[in-house]
């Protein structure tokens, strides 16, 4: 009986460390696009060569930063729906 709580708070742990991760990551890859994105807007005031980066490779770019870590956070949810399945 008690394997079984040490487990499940175990398991809450590792879910809070994930959703943190997930959230970090998200909060990067929104940074990240921002700054690009203004970068990329303000280098034509100030330079006449083009800039290195296109929005769609700056967007690209920042979701592929928070997909990264996205099967963390999905598999967090699909463990919640198999728990609500099963209890």
């Amino acid at each position: 009986m008690s394997e079984i709580t040490e487990d499940k708070v175990v398991e809450k742990k590792n879910a809070h460390l994930a959703k943190d991760v997930s959230l970090k990551s998200m909060i990067v890859s929104a940074i990240w696009i921002g700054v690009l994105s203004l970068a990329k807007a303000f280098w034509g005031l100030f330079s006449e060569r083009a800039f290195g980066l296109t929005i769609n490779e700056i967007a690209l770019s920042g979701v592929m930063l928070a997909a990264v870590f996205s099967p963390v956070y999905l598999s967090i949810i699909l463990d919640k729906i198999k728990d609500i399945k099963i209890g």
